[in-house]
C-alpha cells in the first residue's frame, strides 16, 4: 500500500493501489479509516473535501489504480475495544476443505448447507468472515457473489480488489453461466420453460419456525411498480418421479434476491424444504394432495444446489467448476433412483 504524501496542514493525498483498484470510494475509506462515521464522510464528499485526481466524487464512486485520492482531517472515533484479529487455524482448513478450484488470483468453494455467504441478523460465522483467516497484510479475499444460507455449492472468491472488479463485470454483464439444481414439488409443464417475471421485496414479514427472527420474502410485482426488478429463469427437467416430484436444473439469466425460489413457488412447484417460498403445514398438504407431501425419507432441508459456474477467467480461459450434491440431497436422489451423470438438458437452453 502506497505511503500517504503530506500536502498542508491535516491534508494527505494517498494513491490507491492496485488492491484497491474497483472499490467505492466509501469503503476505501472505511478499509483504511475503520472507525471513521460514514455520515462525516458523506458530508465531507458533499462540500467536495474528497476529491480525486483533483475532481469532486460521491461515496459512489469506483476508484483506478494510480488515482491520487485527497483525504482531509477527518473526525475518526476512537473504537469502543480494540481487538487484535488473528488467524483462525480452524477457518483456514473449513476454507480449504470447500476449495473446489484454486489459483494464483481466485479460488471456488463448494459452500454447505445452513453456512451464510456474508454476516447479517443473528449470524456469527460466515464465509466472508472466514476468509479473514487467509488475509495477508492488507489484501484478503473478496466474495464476487453471493448464496442464500440454506443454499449449497458454486461460490466464487477473488484473491484481491483487482480480480474482484474484473469478476464483479463479467456477472454485470452477463458473460457467467451459473446453473442450479433444485429438487420440486409436483411435475412442471412444459418440461422446459422460461420464468419472465418482477420481482420485489415483500410488504409483509414472514417467521420461519425456531429461528427467532423475521424474514422478508420477494413478491411477484408489475412492470413499473416501485422496487420492481426483471428476472428471467429457464429451467428443464432432468428426471421425475411423477406426480410426485421432479430434478429441475435450472439457469437464472439475472440474480435477484431469492429469484429461484421465488420462480419456483411462482410456477406453482417450490422446492422442497424451502421454508418460506410454497412451504404450508404438512396436514394441509396431506389433506389438499397427499402425493405432494413431504416425501417419507427427505430431510426438512433446502434441496437447491449452485451446480455449475462457467465463465471466462479474467487472466485467460475458461473457468468451469461443479460442486458435489451436498449430502441431504445425495441421500434424496438416491430414494428416487436419479442418476447425477445422466445428461442435463438445460445447456442447451438460450445465453440471453
Amino acid at each position: 500500500m502506497s505511503e500517504p504524501e503530506t500536502k498542508g496542514v491535516g491534508v494527505t493525498t494517498t494513491i490507491v493501489s492496485e488492491d484497491e483498484a474497483g472499490m467505492r470510494v466509501d469503503r476505501w475509506f472505511k478499509r483504511r479509516y475503520p472507525t471513521l462515521a460514514l455520515s462525516h464522510l458523506a458530508k465531507i464528499c458533499r462540500k467536495g473535501e474528497v476529491r480525486v485526481d483533483g475532481k469532486r466524487v460521491e461515496t459512489s464512486t469506483r476508484l483506478e489504480e494510480g488515482q491520487k485520492v485527497r483525504v482531509p482531517p477527518l473526525k475518526i472515533e476512537a473504537p469502543a475495544s480494540p481487538a487484535v484479529k488473528r488467524a483462525s487455524p480452524e477457518d483456514v482448513e473449513a476454507i480449504r476443505r470447500m476449495t473446489l478450484f484454486e489459483d494464483k488470483d481466485l479460488m471456488v468453494l463448494n459452500k454447505p448447507f445452513g453456512l451464510a455467504t456474508q454476516g447479517g441478523s443473528g449470524q456469527t460465522r460466515h464465509v466472508d468472515g472466514m476468509l479473514e483467516s487467509l488475509a495477508k497484510g492488507d489484501s484478503r479475499p473478496v466474495l464476487v457473489h453471493r448464496l442464500d444460507r440454506d443454499t449449497s455449492g458454486v461460490l466464487l472468491v477473488a484473491k484481491n480488489r483487482r480480480m474482484a472488479a474484473d469478476l464483479g463485470e463479467i456477472f454485470r454483464s452477463r458473460q457467467a453461466e451459473k446453473i442450479y439444481w433444485a429438487l420440486v414439488e409436483g411435475v412442471p409443464k412444459p418440461t422446459q420453460g422460461r420464468i419472465s417475471l418482477y420481482l420485489a421485496k415483500g410488504p409483509g414479514m414472514e417467521k420461519r419456525r425456531g429461528a427467532g427472527r423475521d424474514l422478508e420474502k420477494m413478491r411477484i410485482a408489475k412492470h413499473g411498480d416501485a422496487d420492481a426488478q426483471h428476472s428471467l429463469t429457464y429451467y428443464a427437467i432432468v428426471d421425475k418421479v411423477a406426480p410426485r416430484c421432479a430434478w429441475l436444473s435450472m439457469k437464472p439469466l439475472t440474480g435477484r434476491t431469492h429469484q429461484l425460489r421465488a420462480h419456483a413457488e411462482a410456477i406453482g412447484h417450490p422446492i422442497f424444504g424451502d421454508p418460506k417460498y410454497g412451504h404450508r403445514p404438512e396436514d394441509d398438504v396431506r389433506r389438499r394432495d397427499p402425493l405432494r407431501a413431504m416425501p417419507e425419507g427427505l430431510e426438512r432441508k433446502l434441496h437447491l444446489l449452485a451446480r455449475r459456474l462457467v465463465l471466462p477467467h479474467p487472466k485467460g480461459g475458461t473457468l468451469d467448476v461443479t460442486a458435489p450434491l451436498p449430502e441431504h440431497m445425495k441421500k434424496s436422489w438416491e430414494l428416487f433412483g436419479f442418476d447425477v451423470k445422466q445428461y442435463d438438458p438445460i445447456e442447451d437452453a438460450p445465453d440471453a
